[in-house]
């Protein structure tokens, strides 16, 4: 039986309860301490959101410390329980599915709706906060002024991507191949349009990684290394 989109990522349920236990534990945690934020970019069909929790783990272990994987349902349920209508974010593209790719342009560029802002500006204070992985196309975006963040990319051929969708929502790999088409082209719209940015720009990024050659353990490790080394503070790192 095919599966849908938003069962790719677990349970906000369980992600929100993660998410609000880190909040309480920076706001009782002794003065500020400055830490890092990774994004994660993508193109349809690509492992984002594997990538990401196997990150976090990394992460995790790394640093002694939580970090939490933000997507588009944490999000929207974070935003919710701040009172911003959900009805309005939905409204923003096409459908849905393009709030996967919620994010800003630097100040330079104002988008056309103030609920979108005031989304955005929710995702840059999270950022800034850092002990975060960002997972979509606007992450790299919104927060690439930020010095604390690292912004990373996954591509991929479209047939591997097709064949990638297919297998993990249990599609026929026509109906997978008309999903990757329909929406990388609305993910890319997205990014045009309210953003004014193009995706595909290497100055958004620190590293891509060719999700077709290499699994999400080994691009894990890569991102670990390469965050380790950058990072200025060497004892936040075990």
């Amino acid at each position: 039986m095919a599966k849908p989109l938003s069962s790719l990522p677990p349970s906000v349920e369980i992600r929100m309860a993660g998410w609000a236990r880190i909040q309480e534990g920076a706001k009782q945690a002794p003065g500020k301490k400055f830490r890092p934020t990774i994004t994660l970019s993508r193109e349809f069909g690509c492992e984002g959101y594997p990538l990401a929790e196997r990150l976090q783990q990394n992460l995790e272990k790394a640093s002694g410390e939580p970090w939490n994987i933000l997507d588009k349902a944490l999000i929207e349920r974070v935003a919710q329980d701040e009172g911003i209508s959900l009805r309005l974010l939905r409204n923003l593209g096409d459908t849905s599915r393009l709030l996967e790719s919620l994010g800003l342009n630097s100040s330079d560029h104002v988008t056309h709706d103030a609920a979108f802002e005031k989304v955005a500006k929710h995702l840059l204070e999270v950022a800034a906060v850092g002990n975060a992985v960002i997972v979509g196309r606007g992450g790299g975006i919104i927060c690439h002024p930020l010095k604390n963040c690292f912004h990373f990319r996954l591509e991929a051929s479209l047939q591997w991507r097709i064949q990638s969708i297919a297998s993990r929502l249990c599609l026929p790999e026509g109906e997978a191949r008309d999903l990757v088409r329909s929406n990388s082209r609305m993910r890319e719209k997205f990014i045009s349009d309210a953003l004014g940015a193009d995706v595909a720009d290497l100055k958004y990024y620190d590293a891509v990684f060719n999700n077709e050659r290499h699994s999400v353990e080994v691009i894990a490790e890569a991102i670990l290394a390469y965050v380790r080394q950058a990072w200025t503070d060497k004892s936040y790192f075990n």
